[in-house]
């Protein structure tokens, strides 16, 4: 079984993926688009993904402000979430991601990215600690 890890923003979609075994997750893609309102390409585009990697289940990044609210991109990953479910059929489950954005950029920092390059792999790999949070949680349950 594969699970599918996604890193929701305003232009941008990190998309992560784990391994059959549910152990690790890696990063595979960067889904663009020009503006918000634009998201029947990513929708349709994740669907092409979903089929390829044989996924069941989707963690979805869920953006809550350090007080544990949930400000206007939590909202808008809420409303992200429901049209997964109703596109996919699949089970979709929100995940704490509060700073992974920060923690992938320090570990581009530690792995000496360019600052410039930096942008293009952050939403890729904070939706690779998204996911990888969430296997880890999934894997301490069943111990």
């Amino acid at each position: 079984m594969r699970i599918m890890g996604l890193d929701y923003g305003s232009k941008t979609v990190g998309v992560a993926i784990s391994d059959s075994l549910g152990y690790t997750a890696q990063g595979i893609e960067i889904v663009r688009r020009k503006s918000e309102n634009k998201l029947r390409q990513t929708l349709a585009r994740l669907e092409q993904l979903i089929e390829e990697y044989e996924v069941e289940e989707i963690v979805l990044g869920f953006p809550k402000n350090m007080d544990n609210s949930v400000g206007d991109r939590g909202i808008k990953s809420l409303e992200f979430k429901e049209m997964l479910e109703r596109r996919m059929n699949l089970p979709v489950t929100m995940w704490d991601e509060r700073l992974t954005t920060v923690e992938a950029d320090r570990t581009m920092i530690e792995g000496q990215i360019r600052r410039e390059d930096r942008k293009l792999y952050v939403d890729k790999l904070a939706a690779v600690f998204i996911l990888q949070g969430y296997l880890d949680f999934l894997s301490n349950q069943n111990k």
